[in-house]
């Protein structure tokens, strides 16, 4: 048996956590709840690191509930299965993204919308207080397992590139829906600001749909990366002066403090701005009523996750393509060091923990 069973059936289960916001990562063990009938048991294999996970740690979005175990990255191997269980098998892989429950019942639900449960019963992967469990606290996959309902579980084939498959599971969704949402086809114009993580995957989306690409980013450096991956134009400024374009979708994947309104300036009459990066609260980021008014004919829209009926679609849409993140594996003692390179601009690619390496 690859793990124990404590008292009431429990998990026994151990990862990497925060004690406090200004602390560093260190081993920490705790349990799991039961594995229920429609549980899966998974063993973590990857984790990916996601720039939330450092502003949810850090106390960033409010204060965390400490413990704190990140990571809603998850990919890795069913080890065990609820009498019920339909969807896996023990030896599937199986990922897990940035929920793990709902209600199930509410019309956002049934529409395979559970990020935004009417009955505020989402809930997320880590720092959350799961209702269907006693309240108790949710760790994520900085871990080695975790147990989840197998509606929560994406199906990953047996053949994929694990590690690329963990990041997909917020970067690759996050970045997807909103493409999905406003409709990109060929011939759409799309711009991307920020290229990071996110940014980075909502240009290989927006490229095999055929759309025109250019980023925003704040400085050259990934200016070639940018334009290997199909982006046709790359800008360091978004005076509307200086870019003579104008989109039909920018999507904002900056996680730290800009004016989001000069980007309405740039898009078209019945263009759309989706927002999926979020800066730390007290930087305050809004688009005031006046601007709204003043660039009207345009939308602004935000864009949570997606439902898990989406995220396997995503998944999928991407193993066939071969759409994934540019990764660099790291071990869990250089999750401090990851963090450090992410918020300093430093770092190239997405982090992912092997899990793997104690």
């Amino acid at each position: 048996m690859q793990y124990k069973i404590l008292e009431n059936n429990r998990i026994a289960s151990k990862g990497y956590a925060m004690l406090g916001k200004d602390a560093k990562f260190t081993p920490f063990e705790f349990s799991r709840h039961a594995i229920g009938d429609n549980d899966i048991l998974i063993k973590i294999l990857y984790a990916g690191i996601c720039h939330s996970d450092i502003h949810t740690a850090r106390s960033e979005w409010g204060e965390a509930t400490y413990p704190c175990v990140p990571g809603h990255e998850i990919a890795g191997e069913v080890i065990a299965v609820g009498k019920n269980v339909s969807k896996f098998k023990v030896g599937d892989y199986a990922g897990v993204g940035c929920m793990v429950n709902s209600c199930g019942e509410c019309d956002t639900c049934k529409r395979s919308q559970e990020q935004f449960c009417e009955n505020g019963k989402t809930i997320f992967t880590y720092n959350s207080c799961d209702v269907f469990h006693g309240n108790e606290n949710t760790y994520g996959g900085y871990s080695n397992n975790i147990v989840v309902s197998e509606k929560f579980a994406i199906c990953v084939p047996k053949n994929a590139p694990m590690h690329k498959v963990a990041p997909l599971l917020c970067a690759g969704i996050t970045t997807y829906s909103p493409l999905k949402f406003s409709k990109i086809k060929e011939g759409s114009s799309v711009a991307i600001a920020g290229f990071g993580g996110l940014g980075m995957m909502a240009v290989k989306y927006a490229v095999k749909m055929g759309a025109k690409v250019s980023v925003f980013a704040r400085n050259e450096n990934k200016k070639a990366d940018a334009l290997a991956m199909g982006v046709s134009s790359f800008y360091t400024s978004c005076d509307k002066n200086a870019v003579k374009e104008r989109f039909d979708l920018i999507i904002s994947t900056i996680p730290t403090p800009y004016n989001p309104a000069i980007y309405l300036d740039l898009l078209k009459f019945g263009g759309e701005m989706a927002i999926v990066g979020l800066p730390p609260v007290e930087d305050k980021v809004n688009i005031g009523i006046n601007e709204l008014v003043h660039k009207a004919g345009k939308k602004v829209y935000g864009s949570l996750i997606g439902g898990i009926a989406e995220t396997q679609e995503m998944l999928d849409f991407s193993l066939k393509h071969e759409i994934y993140p540019e990764t660099e594996l790291i071990t869990p003692q250089e999750i401090d060091k990851a963090y450090e390179n992410l918020t300093s601009g430093k770092a190239k690619f997405r982090y992912v923990i092997d899990m793997t390496k104690e």
